[in-house]
């Protein structure tokens, strides 16, 4: 059975969302147990549906986004964040889903559970399904973990993007690109140029060169690797696109002639279903790679289909020991 910690308090409706995808996920996984890390009455209250495999454990304190992360994890022991993180730590639970503050959940993971030996910094992993025929996934790496990092660091994150595509994803030597302003080896800043040559030079991976962020979604690579300020701009960028770009259509559609509007209601589900597929609520979180333990952070305004995909995240890096996997990768 594999056993997820949930932090039910963190995210912009928690609890609520939280519980709710809590009993999606036990409703459609039969391999899984989930502890609710909270406040018990206000948990138990949602649990409409119980089920012996969602259990409580009682919290008294929240890491909100207004907190400063080093502080709020050292002072509020008892929050909901911390505890489900030395569960994961104290091996009550294989792994962990928040939708916290981003700042505090690193923070969390590495000063409560830690870094896998010789990884230098984690990096934030979210795989968004692209635009070829079979939808493949996109895993970026960093979006949004670290603002400032070397071009070692965007190496080793280039590794670890690396091991997680093959090993969680089952992509059989995944193509590694660099985000660039443009395709050419020279093109970039001093970092992008400098880790270009390091990528250029390891054996370890299949590098194809630098990616234009106009391509994200194109299937020009399977691990795009960015630092965490222009990879979550990234991220960000397409996830207001994906919506604006719907909300435009419809309007669009429901404002014309009737053919516009006939041509409309012929396509809606089709339209509908291929955009949703980009939505954040689709892609559920992202994994915080390099952390000796597989921890997921969902969006801040997850929604219960938003857990019940972030649980099916973790899910699946326990099932494909994805962890153990970079442990040994890293030993060699």
């Amino acid at each position: 059975m594999i056993k997820i910690a949930l932090d039910a308090m963190s995210g912009d409706f928690a609890p609520d969302e939280l519980v709710k995808g809590a009993m999606m996920a036990v409703s459609v996984y039969d391999d899984i147990e989930i502890q609710l890390f909270g406040d018990e009455d206000r948990i138990q209250s949602l649990l409409t549906q119980p089920n012996d495999r969602i259990s409580i454990v009682h919290t008294t304190e929240v890491i909100t986004g207004e907190d400063e992360p080093t502080k709020a994890v050292r002072r509020k022991k008892d929050s909901s964040m911390v505890k489900a993180a030395r569960s994961v730590k104290e091996g009550h639970n294989d792994a962990m889903v928040t939708a916290g503050n981003t700042g505090a959940a690193l923070t969390t993971a590495i000063a409560v559970i830690g870094r896998i030996k010789h990884v230098k910094r984690p990096g934030l992993a979210p795989a968004f399904p692209t635009l070829t025929p079979e939808k493949k996934p996109l895993i970026l790496l960093d979006a949004g973990a670290n603002v400032d990092l070397d071009p070692e660091h965007l190496h080793q994150f280039a590794i670890l993007g690396s091991v997680y595509a093959e090993g969680v994803f089952e992509i059989d030597n995944p193509k590694i690109g660099l985000l660039n302003n443009g395709t050419e080896e020279l093109k970039g800043n001093r970092q992008t140029k400098e880790a270009f040559q390091l990528l250029k030079e390891e054996e370890r991976i299949n590098f194809v060169g630098n990616v234009e962020p106009t391509h994200l979604l194109t299937g020009e690579c399977d691990v795009l690797v960015s630092d965490g300020f222009t990879g979550n701009i990234a991220v960000k960028t397409l996830e207001g696109a994906v919506k604006n770009v719907m909300k435009y259509l419809k309007t669009t559609l429901s404002e014309g002639n009737i053919q516009t509007k006939l041509g409309g209601l012929l396509i809606k589900n089709a339209l509908t279903e291929a955009v949703g597929d980009l939505g954040e609520h689709k892609i559920g979180g992202a994994v915080f790679l390099g952390i000796d333990a597989p921890i997921i952070k969902a969006h801040g305004n997850s929604n219960d289909e938003a857990i019940l995909n972030a649980i099916r995240q973790a899910r699946t890096a326990v099932k494909n020991d994805f962890v153990q996997k970079t442990r040994d990768y890293f030993e060699q």
